[in-house]
C-alpha cells in the first residue's frame, strides 16, 4: 500500500505560480510511476503531468512549458511546479501513483485545491 498526501495548493492570481508536493509513505516511489492529475467541476478527470523517471515525464499540450513534474526519490515526494497559471488550471489536484506493471493507477491522495483567479 502506498499513501499519498499533496500540499500546496491554494488561491493564485492569473499568471502566478504554484508549486505542489506529494509525500509518500509505506511504500518508496522508486519503484512507481507517478501522476498528477487534475479535475475541475463538472469535467472528467485529466492526467496533467506523468513522471514514470526521473527522466521521461510526460505532459498534455494544455501544460506543456508551464508545468513541470520531478520526483525527490530520496524524500519520497512527488512535485509539480506551475507557472504561468490561467483561469482554466483551477481545479482539484490529485496525486497518483501506480506499480511499473500494471497501467491503471492503484493509489490516489486526497487532493488538494487550486484556484486561480483573474
Amino acid at each position: 500500500q502506498v499513501q499519498l498526501v499533496e500540499s500546496g495548493g491554494g488561491l493564485v492570481q492569473v499568471g502566478g505560480s504554484l508549486r505542489l508536493s506529494c509525500a509518500a509513505s509505506g511504500r518508496t516511489i522508486n519503484n512507481y510511476a507517478m501522476g498528477w492529475f487534475r479535475q475541475a467541476p463538472g469535467k472528467e478527470r485529466e492526467r496533467v503531468a506523468i513522471a514514470t523517471s526521473s527522466i521521461t515525464t510526460y505532459y498534455p499540450d494544455s501544460v506543456r512549458g508551464r508545468f513541470t513534474i520531478s520526483r525527490d526519490n530520496a524524500k519520497n515526494t512527488v512535485y509539480l511546479q506551475m507557472n504561468s497559471l490561467k483561469s482554466e488550471d483551477t481545479a482539484v489536484y490529485y496525486c497518483a501513483a501506480r506499480r511499473w506493471s500494471v497501467s491503471e493507477y492503484e493509489y490516489w491522495g486526497q487532493g488538494t485545491q487550486v484556484t486561480v483567479s483573474s
